[in-house]
């Protein structure tokens, strides 16, 4: 039996590059340290470090230089975080032995906005959850 369970979200109307900066963040932590890390960007009290698409991003407290609180990409992957791990318990794993093996954000299509606002796109982000049990 496999020890992997997973969740994709397709077409999320989140920012790509702000998804990219927090699947970084919690790539490689348990399952609980990343939830709580979700938690609390939406809370405000920890920001993600933005290390790749920092250009003119202030800095925050602590030690991680440029960084913000993607309240929306935080919020989608942490519901896609529950939902791997409520898949993870139906597989029969352990869910207090869980790890985020891997996160991945993925440009997705980027339709135009209907309406007035002509030559808009929306933005679309692919999200894909494997965690893994250790």
């Amino acid at each position: 039996m496999e020890k992997i369970a997973r969740a994709i979200g397709r077409d999320l109307p989140i920012s790509t590059k702000n998804s990219v900066e927090v699947c970084n963040h919690i790539r490689g932590k348990s399952l609980k340290r990343s939830k709580y890390i979700l938690q609390k960007v939406i809370e405000k009290e920890m920001a993600i470090p933005f290390r790749r698409f920092n250009t003119d991003r202030g800095h925050k407290r602590g030690n991680i230089a440029a960084g913000r609180y993607p309240i929306k990409s935080c919020t989608n992957i942490l519901d896609l975080l529950n939902s791997a791990e409520h898949n993870a318990i139906n597989k029969g794993l352990n869910a207090n032995n869980l790890v985020v093996k891997n996160v991945i954000a993925n440009k997705a299509s980027r339709p135009f906005h209907s309406g007035r606002k002509i030559r808009r796109k929306m933005k679309r982000t692919h999200i894909e959850v494997i965690l893994e049990e250790k």
